[in-house]
């Protein structure tokens, strides 16, 4: 669960590091993801960029001929200030110095034709890219809106995002890369051919400082973008915690829990603060190549000068090495090295949110076609309405290193539907319980109430889309009234007789003394505190309950009664943690968890497809 105690707004409380048997998890797996996320965008991605490069590769060959003008000048730029140098003034020979000195100059004109010839056949790559992304960004919302028309709208906005901004986005980011890495690579093809024109002593000096920088720089690419995200989310869930803190701050009181809040709240900072530190430090070492790579080869260059000259290099080879790193080569190199990790990490990201929309048939606004673990379709008839429960892609543990309770997860659950959850005691069903409701921030996913994410909403609105009963029942010390009407305070009374009457609240609302009587919740027994709790939920203007076994303490009859009231309530989809058979059998479907085994299907399915559903309903059957 998450770090710290936080109560719901319905009474729920997801429990802290004080309570027993709970193993306080980390909000993020920062292992898997520093190995994970961002080398497997790159690797989905590399078989569309290998296929798309091989189709404009003549693009790309007249894109190298235009080029290697500029490595023509790169190189008449250095060996024209070495040959005037050693031929001409050195030599006492001012004439062909300054001659010299004019080719190195009239070198420079080279550039112009070069940069426009560049720009001409760019646009034989990024135009057909971009093109590219514009028509599957059409086919992606046409496909949406034939197979579902009533998200018809949302998939024309959907499209009109990707027309408008992510295609561009990857457009400039492509081109940039382009023009950044080409430039790298013909400038050094021309100052590294001069050095060895010059005398071959030199790249002995000025090669190997400019590879370990730039291999240096590579290499911190994937735990940089990963630091990025970490730092990223760890804002993120403290800026959550704090606002639900704000938000329900009555309650904690209440509660006692004001210790453990802020203990939740400082284990948030800590993660925070790791975070930053360690986006710190991968910063530290990108500076680091970047000074390997940019100023070390000058520095070697004079240090060695020497000993270069001892092997017989000029004066004027020296010179024009150096030119070599000072005005072409260490400028490009860093420009690069800039441009690969800014407009790099967005293209990557833009682009792979095209290919995995198209990979896996589904993205964030088609819920459509998720699967479970096991890959078993949970996908209902889509209907009008947007479903109550819809996630995709959970990944929920209980800290780094651990084993998740749920991977690649996704589920979606009809305005209506009446859902059982059943497994292992252990397996994981309040914590899914707390991610659906939104008390609890899964490792990664995506989850939708009503068409909405649970993470937007704030408290208040969130309490009014979704109610979660816990097993510990909470009541507070006010009238009767005030606790049936504690989650819709301007309940009337016929809202809450009718609650009193479907739930058969009416013997213990006259034993307390009636609507108005003062409640002591130290003398209610825990089913009479449960009974109330159901009561409230029943006012509730929220159209999902959950209840996690939170008629525990209710004899069968009265809890299968409660169930079936709850259940018809208007507007209501209901989910129940069941520890009784009878709970499973009354639902429409039934999710099993079961780690890598879990099952999503009716009772009759189940007994057929999952073993684990057979045992438990064996147990059941022959349990007191």
């Amino acid at each position: 669960m998450r770090p710290g105690t936080a109560v719901d707004a319905a009474g729920a409380r997801a429990p802290g590091p004080a309570e027993p048997g709970r193993v306080r998890p980390r909000r993020r797996d920062a292992t898997r993801r520093r190995s994970g996320g961002h080398r497997g965008a790159l690797g989905g991605l590399m078989p569309h960029a290998r296929s798309f490069l091989w189709r404009h590769r003549g693009a790309m060959l007249r894109l190298g001929a235009w080029s290697l003008m500029e490595s023509a000048q790169t190189f008449l730029v250095g060996f024209g200030l070495a040959r005037a140098l050693d031929q001409g003034f050195q030599a006492g020979r001012p004439t062909v110095g300054l001659a010299w000195l004019a080719v190195a100059a009239a070198s420079v004109l080279l550039a112009g034709p070069a940069l426009r010839g560049v720009f001409g056949q760019l646009s034989g790559l990024v135009e057909p890219l971009r093109d590219g992304l514009v028509r599957r960004a059409v086919d992606q919302a046409l496909r949406r809106a034939v197979a579902d028309p009533a998200r018809a709208a949302g998939a024309e906005r959907t499209a009109v995002s990707r027309l408008t901004q992510q295609t561009e986005i990857a457009r400039d980011s492509f081109a940039g890369l382009v023009l950044t890495v080409r430039s790298f690579l013909f400038t050094a093809v021309g100052a590294l051919a001069g050095m060895l024109t010059l005398a071959p002593e030199l790249l002995l000096v000025v090669l190997p400082p400019m590879l370990l920088g730039l291999v240096l720089f590579l290499l911190t690419l994937a735990p940089m973008a990963a630091a990025q995200r970490r730092f990223l989310d760890a804002d993120e869930a403290f800026t959550d915690r704090a606002g639900a803190l704000r938000g329900q701050l009555r309650d904690v009181v209440a509660c006692g829990t004001a210790g453990t809040a802020v203990a939740g709240a400082g284990a948030l900072v800590d993660e925070a603060r790791e975070s930053t530190r360690s986006l710190a430090r991968w910063t530290a070492v990108r500076t680091l190549a970047l000074g390997v790579a940019g100023q070390l080869p000058v520095v070697l260059l004079l240090v060695a000068t020497p000993w270069l000259r001892d092997q017989g290099v000029t004066t004027g080879a020296l010179m024009g090495a150096l030119a070599y790193l000072v005005q072409s080569l260490l400028p490009a190199l860093q420009t690069m090295m800039a441009a690969v990790g800014a407009a790099g990490s967005r293209l990557v990201v833009v682009l792979d949110r095209f290919v995995s929309v198209d990979a896996g048939g589904a993205d964030e606004g088609d819920p459509r076609g998720v699967e479970t673990d096991d890959g078993g379709s949970c996908a209902a008839a889509v209907q009008g309405a947007a479903p109550a429960v819809w996630c995709r892609g959970l990944r929920v543990s209980y800290g780094a290193g651990t084993r998740p309770l749920v991977e690649r997860f996704g589920v979606r659950v009809e305005a209506g539907e009446r859902i059982a959850i059943v497994g292992p005691s252990g397996i994981g069903k309040s914590t899914l319980a707390h991610v659906l409701s939104g008390l609890h921030t899964p490792d990664e996913g995506v989850v939708r109430l009503g068409g909405r994410p649970v993470a937007g909403p704030s408290p208040r609105e969130l309490a009014r889309m979704r109610v979660l009963l816990p097993q510990r029942a909470y009541v507070f010390a006010g009238s009767v009234r005030e606790n049936l009407a504690q989650l819709e305070p301007g309940a009337g009374d016929d809202l809450i007789a009718r609650a009193v009457a479907a739930l058969d609240l009416g013997s213990l609302v006259d034993r307390l003394g009636g609507m108005d009587a003062a409640v002591d919740p130290a003398a209610l027994s825990a089913g009479e505190r449960q009974a109330l709790c159901l009561g409230r939920a029943y006012v509730s203007p929220a159209p999902l309950l959950i209840l996690d076994e939170s008629t525990c303490h209710l004899d069968p009859a009265a809890e299968a009664h409660a169930e079936e009231a709850l259940a018809r309530r208007p507007n209501t989809t209901l989910i129940v943690i069941a520890h009784r058979l009878s709970s499973a059998l009354r639902a429409d479907r039934v999710l099993v968890l079961d780690g890598a085994g879990t099952a999503f299907g009716t009772h009759e399915s189940l007994l057929r497809d999952s073993p684990l559903y057979r045992d438990l309903a064996g147990h059941w059957k022959v349990s007191p």
